[in-house]
């Protein structure tokens, strides 16, 4: 079983990788493989609201998003981190966010999603935090991705990696939720072998609430 956690931060090792490796380490003792990957710092457009995305499975623009969507397509769970900016996820991290999972929302047959465990996790200086984390967990709920908690919010604080260290509650945070997450994954596994099925799926509906 693998889980992939994405930096959303425009700083490769900075706060935000600090709080995901602290996490990924506490996941490969729980026998749970994982990848770190980066969105890096280059401009990321948002999403343009073309929808072939839902014909073909990747985005009309080739970037990172594309990148991102190729490994997840063999991810178990997800773990998905960013630092705060103005009190919300960073600008890069929200127009990957919205193209990442926009084609899933769009009747896409190749869903990489759909029942996947997800958890966010944030860095911050002070504050902001938690406005955060509701933006990114909001991602994960539209898509049936069962969302992991820890003893607190999944926040960590810090100026520097440093300092982050020194957050002991949040790098105590960090390693319940990465157990957490682990037991949930060896749980799905041998539900799996058990032979449980998946829910049964019922055709969406959407509507503009006048129709």
């Amino acid at each position: 079983m693998k889980v992939l956690l994405v930096n959303g931060s425009p700083h490769a090792k900075g706060c935000t990788y600090t709080a995901l490796f602290e996490v990924a380490k506490t996941l490969n003792k729980e026998g749970i493989e994982t990848e770190l990957f980066w969105i890096g710092n280059k401009p990321i457009g948002g999403c343009i609201g073309c929808r072939k995305c839902a014909e073909t499975g990747n985005c009309v623009f080739d970037d990172v998003v594309n990148q991102f969507r190729r490994k997840a397509m063999d991810a178990d769970g997800f773990v998905f981190g960013s630092p705060v900016h103005y009190a919300g996820v960073t600008g890069n991290m929200t127009a990957f966010m919205d193209r990442v999972f926009y084609s899933e929302l769009k009747g896409n047959a190749n869903q990489v999603f759909y029942l996947k465990p997800a958890a966010a996790v944030i860095s911050a200086r002070r504050a902001g935090t938690t406005a955060t984390f509701d933006q990114l967990n909001k991602y994960f709920a539209i898509q049936e991705m069962p969302i992991v908690s820890s003893r607190y919010w999944n926040m960590v604080h810090g100026t520097s990696p440093d300092e982050v260290l020194q957050d002991s509650e949040g790098m105590y945070t960090m390693r319940v939720l990465a157990r957490n997450m682990a037991w949930l994954l060896h749980s799905m596994e041998a539900g799996r072998k058990a032979g449980i099925p998946l829910p049964e799926k019922e055709a969406p509906v959407s509507t503009n609430f006048i129709r």
